[in-house]
């Protein structure tokens, strides 16, 4: 019995020492490999975007290739309301002979149309800007890891675009351009015209599908019209036809010029209020980040310095933010002669006030960033 105790007691003492040996050994391979492998700017946010980088590079080729179609997309779409509320909606509001309201829609609808158009063509034709390649022209610079070359401050490399962007908000797809210092102010036009068209649309047609769509009737028929070919309604409404040859629900009830004016009426509100709601959202949040000086991609580097120098007690203020009103001035361009109601209600091609390269920085919030003003 003591003998077979003694071999237990060699056996575990044996398979504990193997076990050690095999942590040492995997601890010594981690060792390895983080020795061959370190790097004092490694972070987990790099450790991610590296891991990430198939899933981007996957996402960036879809938008490259994809952006034209977006762009037809939006001429298209854009087209289709402009048609049917010149054949559909405004000859509602000219037969009613209300004198004042037709010029009101004609004048105002035309207004916001050429500016929509106007501002779209601009974003999608104009170069956001790109550094220039000598480092004398650019002053205080950092090197771009993917294009080896000078970045200035507030420029940003695009993997769609594969080149650097001055100022660079976001790449837009709607738009297959990159949103930049240069076209940064068409885009927000655009947006801003384009949602102030989808509401002007949508309550213009609003009477007109308040009337079409809570039609019982109307939207019963076409919603049998619909189901037809199911075996199930087809015999329910030849049944109906049957009994009723002459108040037939499809055949009498809805003709075919209704249907179409149903139709066209249903799709122009359900286009221009969900776009209306979209389409306020991103511009509510790109007018707040104008307000702040900031950019998307700022926002984020922002937020993150903002974090790291609150742990020391610093306030983070932005060094390119000079107050509401300035930030917006800034924005729009409008310096010297310069007004609001010439240069950004009407069509406008004015160049912005800075030139992308060196930016003015309040010195204020520089010196709140270096540490002079604590918590």
């Amino acid at each position: 019995m003591y003998a077979i105790k003694r071999g237990f007691f060699r056996l575990m003492r044996r398979i504990e020492d193997k076990f050690s040996s095999c942590c040492t050994y995997f601890q010594l391979f981690i060792f390895a490999i983080r020795s061959v492998s370190f790097n004092s700017f490694s972070s987990k946010n790099a450790l991610f975007d590296a891991a990430m980088e198939p899933v981007f590079w996957t996402v960036d080729k879809v938008a490259k290739y994809l952006g034209p179609m977006f762009v037809v997309m939006v001429t298209c779409l854009t087209t289709s309301v402009v048609l049917i509320y010149y054949f559909y909606v405004l000859p509602y509001y000219i037969g009613d002979e209300v004198g004042f309201v037709v010029f009101f829609l004609v004048i105002y609808g035309h207004w916001l149309l050429v500016n929509i158009i106007f501002n779209y063509y601009k974003g999608v034709r104009t170069l956001p800007g790109s550094p220039p390649l000598f480092t004398s022209e650019v002053g205080a610079v950092t090197i771009c890891k993917r294009c080896i070359a000078p970045k200035p401050p507030r420029t940003h490399h695009c993997s769609v675009c594969n080149k650097c962007v001055l100022k660079m908000d976001h790449h837009c797809p709607w738009l297959n351009n990159c949103v930049g210092h240069f076209n940064h102010r068409y885009f927000l036009q655009f947006c801003v015209f384009m949602l102030m068209g989808t509401l002007f649309v949508s309550i213009s047609v609003w009477p007109l599908f308040k009337e079409e769509f809570f039609d019982i009737e109307k939207t019963y028929a076409n919603f049998l019209r619909y189901l037809a070919p199911i075996k199930g309604v087809a015999n329910a409404v030849k049944a109906e036809n049957n009994k009723n040859p002459e108040h037939s629900i499809i055949n009498n009830m809805v003709k075919e010029k209704e249907s179409t004016f149903h139709k066209v009426i249903i799709y122009e509100f359900f286009l221009t209020f969900s776009v209306t709601i979209a389409l306020g959202i991103l511009t509510c949040w790109h007018v707040y980040l104008i307000s702040r000086g900031e950019t998307s991609i700022e926002r984020y580097i922002n937020n993150e310095e903002r974090k790291r120098l609150k742990k020391v007690g610093v306030v983070y203020k932005n060094p390119y933010s000079f107050g509401f009103v300035e930030n917006f001035r800034i924005f729009l361009g409008l310096t010297n002669k310069r007004t609001f109601w010439r240069h950004i209600l009407f069509p406008s091609s004015h160049v912005p006030i800075e030139d992308g390269i060196v930016w003015s920085i309040h010195q204020d919030n520089l010196r709140t960033n270096n540490g002079f003003k604590h918590v």
